[in-house]
């Protein structure tokens, strides 16, 4: 056991005479050494030129530096603790001192503006104008009394007229004159001011109760919009020709964007066909501004709601309700739908770059909707039950997919999108824009104010008017046999209806029977290639080519056999 002491001693001994000695090596660099600093400095001093001398004076002041640089950093972070540590309790009196002053000025503020509310409407006017309480700290400028009666206004008529001038103090009190000398019009122009601010001011306090008290703040503001709705005077004579070639010439008179009669045709027949309208093709070919300009046409500008890659499922079109904060989230998509039920003309939702998400999951819904043969049906469910400030046109917490509503999406086909697939495009009447129209002259063209119950009437006439013939649909029922027995492709029932819709209004916008039969089958049936192995088939397509041109005449459905000579080509 003492073997064992005598160890632990000399071992700790000789830790304990290491740590001395790095203490003593500390003091000895930065106190105890400076005469042996010194007295080096000295000895070669004398000996040096005077570049040498120069030299040594700075490295020996950057020796000096070091030491004391360190003692200053101490000295510094030892005086901020300190400091910290003493002003910790006062610091909290300070704050609580601050909050109170700043209840004390709102509390000023509150009462100034109640004085000047009673100064205002003891001007006369039975309505009083609303009290601004303390927002009146966060607002650019305070009410007065030369805001609300255009006080400016009636002081420099009455200067014109050599009467005294009214003045308004800073405060909004009047001075000048103990009347007020202001001749009929004057005072007709302050009433109509007064009568003005009175109803602005109502209107900014209905918007400020609806935004604090209700779960849906923007479609309620919506309601308040279109209170005092006045519809402007409808064409109920305007036929679907004229409102073609108007549309052609609105665009490129007042917004320099060109379109071919062809484009346009099968836009308002694909319209006559579906609700929702794809506009495929390459970027720059004017698919966003084609129903953009269109609802300026209608003087109805289109909502466009750019898709994101995220989109998954509904609730990024249609908003939620949020639990927490007991609102719902309103998106865009959902305020321009709300909207539209509220007008009667044509009104349109454009989904800007559709395919960057799955279309068939976030839209899922709307398609299902827009397939009930009853408009009545056609409701999607927001919340589950009916508050008492929802607006007015939600029932038990559900929309109703207006009549008047279009939705027109665009569409890139590159390696940044996803495929649309059969489910959307069934539903759908897809039109491509591959190339730019040539620029064309054209006469001014106003907007024109169609209602959407007038544009289905022009439907319904052309469907009555250019009945698809019998001969027609005769080839077409041998085409649809054709492909049943050589490639299993055939005519849906969904497409019939479609055909039945689109041709007639199609030939009705100026165009051909055949040329509406072409574009249908080349986008609603011959499209189904394209998802399909289509290279074990290849050599049948030449005989199909073979077969349109020997069944619709060579030349007759130029649409189709260009689409099947591109797939062809693909393999």
């Amino acid at each position: 056991m003492s073997e064992f002491l005598g160890f632990a001693w000399e071992l700790l001994a000789k830790v304990v005479y290491n740590i001395a000695a790095v203490f003593s090596s500390i003091l000895n660099l930065l106190v105890f050494g400076w005469l042996d600093y010194f007295s080096i400095f000295k000895t070669y001093f004398d000996t040096f030129d005077i570049v040498g001398k120069i030299g040594a004076v700075i490295l020996f002041a950057l020796l000096i530096a070091v030491p004391v640089l360190i003692v200053l950093i101490c000295v510094h972070r030892w005086r901020v603790n300190h400091q910290l540590k003493h002003d910790d309790t006062s610091n909290k009196a300070l704050y609580r001192e601050i909050g109170r002053l700043n209840k004390q000025v709102l509390d000023l503020m509150d009462e100034k503006n109640k004085v000047l509310a009673l100064k205002v409407n003891a001007m006369g006017g039975t309505e009083r104008i609303p009290y601004m309480g303390a927002s009146a700290l966060v607002d650019d400028t305070l009410p007065t009394v030369g805001n609300v009666v255009g006080g400016a206004a009636a002081g420099a008529a009455a200067a014109d007229e050599g009467a005294p001038v009214v003045g308004v103090a800073a405060s909004g009190v009047l001075t000048g004159s103990a009347s007020l000398a202001l001749d009929g019009e004057g005072v007709a122009d302050a009433a109509a001011a007064m009568a003005k601010a009175t109803v602005e001011a109502k209107t900014l306090a209905e918007e400020r109760e609806i935004a604090q008290a209700n779960r849906f703040p923007k479609l309620s503001l919506v309601d308040l919009k279109y209170r005092d709705f006045v519809p402007p005077t409808y064409d109920n004579e305007i036929s679907l020709v004229d409102f073609v070639e108007g549309y052609r010439a609105f665009a490129c008179s007042e917004m320099q964007l060109y379109y071919t009669p062809e484009i346009v045709r099968r836009y308002v027949a694909g319209m006559a066909a579906s609700k929702l309208l794809i506009l495929e093709g390459i970027s720059g070919t004017g698919k966003t501004s084609l129903p953009y300009s269109f609802g300026r046409y209608l003087d109805n500008p289109a909502t466009i709601v750019s898709v994101q890659p995220s989109y998954r499922d509904r609730t990024e079109v249609m908003g939620y309700f949020n639990e927490f904060s007991k609102r719902f989230n309103e998106t865009e998509f959902l305020r321009a739908m709300y909207e539209a039920g509220l007008r009667p003309d044509p009104s349109t939702i454009v989904l800007d770059e559709m395919n960057l998400a799955r279309v068939e999951y976030y839209f899922a819904e709307i398609l299902s909707v827009l397939e009930m043969p009853s408009h009545d049906e056609w409701v999607l469910d927001l919340v589950p039950t009916a508050w008492a400030g929802d607006p007015k046109e939600l029932h038990d917490g559900k929309i109703t997919v207006p009549d008047s509503l279009w939705f027109v999406g665009t569409a890139n086909n590159d390696d940044s999108t996803f495929t649309i697939t059969d489910k959307v495009y069934d539903r759908a009447i897809p039109i491509e824009l591959n190339e730019r129209a040539d620029a064309f002259e054209c006469p001014a063209h106003a907007r024109v104010h169609v209602t959407a119950e007038h544009l289905q009437y022009l439907f319904q006439k052309a469907k009555v008017e250019h009945v698809v013939s019998e001969e027609v649909l005769e080839k077409m029922h041998k085409m649809d046999q054709y492909l049943q027995t050589r490639f299993r492709l055939a005519f849906g029932n969904r497409i019939i209806k479609q055909m039945y819709d689109f041709i007639p209004v199609y030939v009705a916008c100026g165009g051909t029977e055949l040329g509406g039969m072409d574009y249908i089958i080349a986008r609603k049936v011959l499209k189904k290639f394209e998802s399909m192995n289509v290279s074990f088939v290849r050599d049948e397509i030449k005989g199909l080519i073979e077969y349109i041109e020997k069944t619709f005449g060579e030349g007759g459905l130029p649409d189709s056999v260009s689409y099947l000579q591109r797939i062809q080509n693909m393999y």
